[in-house]
């Protein structure tokens, strides 16, 4: 077990991600919670989903950037060496030959930090998490 030495909490992975104190409340103190490093990242993930489903709500669910519309959407977070993207497993398997590359589970896609992040894919399967109601 490995204890944070900021806030005290216990995880199995030593130096894990995780928030010390109040989670955010919103999707900018989120980004702003993460090392710098990650945050251009991050930000343009969020901007790629917010202009494919401008209808959507931001929040945070789960500790995570939560695009809403009376469900989960797709959400996304920041890790030590990549972002989370969450879009559920429907969306994984539906673009599953456009993913080649990329480290995906059961309805979970990583991007690696220091690559270019594939917008126009994030675009398409926020879109199409939208339409056709498949959400993590």
């Amino acid at each position: 077990m490995w204890k944070c030495p900021k806030c005290g909490r216990e995880f199995k992975k030593r130096d894990q991600s995780h928030y010390c104190g109040k989670a955010p409340g919103n999707i900018d103190e989120y980004i702003a919670a993460q090392p710098e490093e990650r945050q251009r990242y991050l930000t343009l993930v969020r901007n790629a989903v917010s202009e494919a489903i401008p209808e959507a709500e931001e929040r945070i669910s789960w500790s995570m950037p939560t695009f809403w519309k009376k469900h989960n959407i797709i959400q996304f977070a920041g890790f030590k060496n990549h972002i989370g993207l969450y879009p559920g497993p429907e969306a994984v398997e539906e673009f599953g030959g456009r993913l080649k590359g990329y480290k995906t589970s059961k309805g979970t896609i990583q991007i690696p930090y220091g690559e270019d992040i594939p917008l126009e894919l994030i675009r398409d399967i926020a879109r199409w998490c939208y339409e056709t109601g498949n959400h993590p």
